[in-house]
Formats: C-alpha cells, structure tokens, sequence
C-alpha cells in the first residue's frame, strides 16, 4: 500500500483491512511512519519518534476494534511509560524528563489496538492557541506552512491533517481540541467532564476544565475511539452517566430534528473576520435545508466575565506548572518562556478568596447555558472568529519579553500583576478565540466540524455547544452533516 492508498482510508477502515487480511499493522506503520518523516521537516509536528515502540507493540499482537492502526500522542500528558514528557517546556526538555508509566487514556488506546509510535508538538504547558514553543520552534499547518494549525494541540492536527495518522492524542482546557480541528479542516470532538480519564497519578485537571479525546479527519473515528476509552477511573472525583448506547451507532443515526441557536457576533464584543461569519452562516442555512430550526440566539451571560474567569484560574494553572517544573529540573526562570512567567506571577499576585469567587461563577454560567439548552438543542458558533494566524502574528514583542523578565527578577511579579498589564495581554487572545470557553467553564462537550473553506484555501471550522451529556447527539448532527457536505477528502497538498 503506498500513501495516496493509505490516506483513503480512516482508522475504521484501515482495521477493517487489516481484519480481512488484506494488509498487516506492521506494514500500515512502515507506511505512517515514512509520510512523517515526508513532511515533519515543513510541519516540524513530531517532537519525540517511537517508532521501535510501535513495532514492539505489534510484535506482542494485538487485539481490539483498531487493532494495527497507528496513531500519535499529544507531548501534555498522554504519557508514553520511558517517553519524553516535555509539555512544550525547554526546563523539562533539558532534564529529558521521561515518563514514569503509560497513562490511564494510553492504556485505554493500546487495549483497543492502537499502536502509538510517537509525541507531538504543543505550547508550553498547553497555554496558547497557536503551537509555537521557543523550546522547539514553530508546528506549522499543512494546508500553508505559513499559518498555525491551531493548538494547543497543533502537531497532533498537523500530522492527521497531512495524512500521517487518521487519529492523534489531544486534550482541551479552553479549546485545544476544536482549535487545531478548525485551523486543519478536521473533526474535533471534546467530551464533557469526566468522559475521559487522566489517571493515573490524578483523575481529574483544573476541576474538570480540561478534557482529553483525539483528534480525526471522520466522525465515526472519534465516535469508536470514546466508545472505548470513556468511563470512570480509581480515584475519579465526577463521574457522569454513561452514554444510553454506543457513540459509533449514535454518529450512524439521524439526530431527528433539531431547535439550534446561533451567534456569529463575538460574545466579548471584538471584531469577528468575515469568514467566520461566513462559516456560520452557511452551516445555519445547511441545518435548515436538513429540516433543523436554526435562529439567532445566545445565552443570557457575562461573557466577558465569563472568559476573565476562565482566564484567571488558567493563570493559577500556569503558577503551578512552573512550580512542579522547578522542583522537579531545578531550573530558573530562563526554564520558561516569558509568557508563561508573567502568566504564573498573575496567578500567585491572585488572593485566594478571589479564586474562589471566580471559580465559584462557573455555576452561574452552567445555569445560563441550561435555561439556554431548554430552548435549544445546540449553540452554533464560529470555532474561531477569524482564520488560522500567520506563524509569529500573535509573538509577544521582544523588548516587552525582556522587560517581563527583568521586571520579575526585581521582584517587581505581583506589582505588575496587580496593574493588569498582563491580565490585558492575555486577553488579546480572545480577539480570535472568544467562543471556545464556555464549554470548558461549564464541563459540557462541544465539538468543532470542518465544513467551510477560506478565500486564502485554509480551513475554517463551526463550533457546535452542547449540554451535559450530549455526546451521542453532538456525533449523530456530525454525522448528519458529514453525509450531507463530506469533508474526508477535502485534503491539502
């Protein structure tokens, strides 16, 4: 099977070949493992090759409904037992920090036959939208090498847009699923809290915030890959009802007709592209020809308050991760990149009781989105409010870099903390990420689809919002709309 073959075909299909004998996993990983190694010195996506793991893994056998299908993992989390585990981070690539042990989700993948032979590229620590880290350079999207793929899980979307694997390891804590989904013109579901696992030394990440799930180029993919992987684990602090049938029966079904809001306005009041609004609308006027109800509405929310405090305990997260770092490698600041400090010194200038508070909203937000969710099925929105970024547009210039880290030596963290010249910063990513959150904030799934185009031929996804446990009729609309405007061969160069 040569790679123009190989690319036909998604998991599901490729394990159906294999089941038939019609070719084996060793060689469908000789095929994955040379279109790598084709493109990575353009998309610079793969960090950490294990491609001996992988073989090793075939020569054990195996067993499951993908067995023999290769695939990739996300370099945040999703640890590999004897891998590097960088998290984007020069410190922990310095210490070639290595990982003490498959993690819970990875076992699950190798359990149901997938064989993964490799880690991708991903910001420091997850923090960006772009996948851009000054430890390992810039991941760039295979549709223009020129522009992001999105992240935080960009090398992961990168590799399943070019056709490398039909499925790669990502997680989510603010739209790091459906973001590269969007840039690469691939499916990207993210499940509610609790779907998936994180163990196991912890069960669950910034209360329930951030998720884990992959990424493909079919629905049906991301529907038998959770179908296998979903479900609680020791130790899980939330545990959501499971689903009434199978996610890969739920994506082959009609979802019936649907009541859909939709918004193309960013919620925090910036300026939305034209090709987000586009997407949109486009997508509303395809449910309505699918026999959908489609009109414009949103949640009665603050969303602006809604994404400072989504922001605010990301900066917590970031103080932490720069602590567990230090403690483990020994470094000093110059482990981190100055983003990442000024992020962290927002998060420890921050009292606790505000914390509290911030973290205390999400509940207010959940109540919203639910009244919200009795009148509609979904929420419809642009995935991102404009098309992917040129690679560097959104660098911190290098004299404000130098001046954070001269500031933060003095000692001088909180006071600038404190003025809101970071919380500022920050916030200027939301200029193109304003809809992504809310799913985070409240644990609910939402999922991106490709289904628009831009005038410069870079993909565009549509993100749809759902409620607590919609996971099987969030893939019977994806399979809906897959049917009736297919995207799997829609590929770049």
């Amino acid at each position: 099977m040569k790679f123009e073959e190989f690319r036909q075909y998604d998991a599901t299909g490729l394990a159906g070949l294999i089941e038939r004998g019609e070719v084996t996993g060793e060689h469908l990983l000789d095929v994955a493992i040379e279109r790598v190694e084709a493109v990575n010195g353009e998309l610079n996506a793969l960090l950490h090759p294990l491609y001996e793991r992988g073989r090793e893994q075939l020569n054990a056998g195996l067993s499951g409904p993908l067995a023999g299908v290769p695939m990739l993992t996300k370099d945040l989390f999703q640890e590999i037992e004897g891998a590097p585990h960088y998290k984007g981070n020069r410190a922990l690539k310095d210490a070639d920090a290595r990982a003490q042990r498959d993690s819970t989700l990875v076992q699950r993948w190798k359990a149901m036959g997938l064989v993964p032979f490799g880690r991708t590229n991903t910001p420091e620590f997850g923090a960006k939208g772009i996948t851009e880290p000054e430890a390992f350079g810039a991941c760039r999207n295979p549709w223009n090498t020129g522009h992001t793929p999105g992240g935080s899980s960009g090398g992961s979307a990168a590799l399943v847009s070019a056709g490398a694997v039909p499925a790669a390891g990502a997680n989510d804590g603010g739209g790091s699923i459906r973001i590269p989904a969007a840039c690469c013109g691939l499916f990207g579901l993210k499940p509610g809290r609790g779907r998936t696992p994180w163990g196991p030394e912890f069960t669950e990440a910034q209360h329930g915030m951030a998720v884990n799930h992959v990424l493909t180029r079919s629905v049906r993919d991301s529907a038998v890959i959770l179908d296998h992987t979903h479900g609680g684990e020791t130790g899980s602090l939330f545990r959501i009802a499971p689903p009434q049938g199978t996610y890969a029966n739920a994506a082959a079904r009609s979802p019936g007709k649907l009541r859909i809001g939709f918004a193309t306005a960013s919620p925090l009041g910036l300026s939305v592209d034209p090709e987000a609004v586009k997407a949109t609308e486009d997508t509303a006027r395809l449910l309505e020809e699918l026999g959908h109800d489609v009109e414009e509405a949103s949640p009665a929310m603050d969303m602006r308050q809604m994404c400072m405090d989504w922001l605010h305990v990301w900066f917590a997260q970031c103080a932490v991760s720069v602590d567990e770092v230090q403690e483990q490698t020994g470094c000093g600041p110059e482990g981190f990149e100055a983003d990442t400090l000024g992020m962290a010194a927002a998060g420890r200038a921050m009292r606790a009781d505000d914390y509290v508070i911030r973290q205390g909203r999400w509940q207010q937000y959940m109540i919203a989105l639910d009244q919200f969710l009795g009148r509609y099925d979904f929420w419809l929105t642009p995935t991102m409010a404009m098309p992917p970024a040129a690679i560097g547009a959104n660098d911190t210039p290098g004299w404000q870099q130098k001046a954070l880290r001269l500031a933060l030596k003095a000692g001088l963290g909180g006071a600038i903390a404190r003025s809101g010249q970071i919380e500022e910063l920050a916030f200027k990513s939301f200029e193109a990420l304003p809809f992504t959150q809310l799913a985070n904030v409240t644990g609910v799934p939402a999922m991106s689809v490709p289904l628009h185009e831009c005038d410069n031929g870079l993909p565009l996804g549509v993100q749809f919002v759902g409620g607590h446990g919609d996971e099987e009729k969030l893939f019977s609309l994806a399979g809906q709309l897959e049917q009736a405007r297919p995207w799997f061969d829609r590929v770049p160069d």
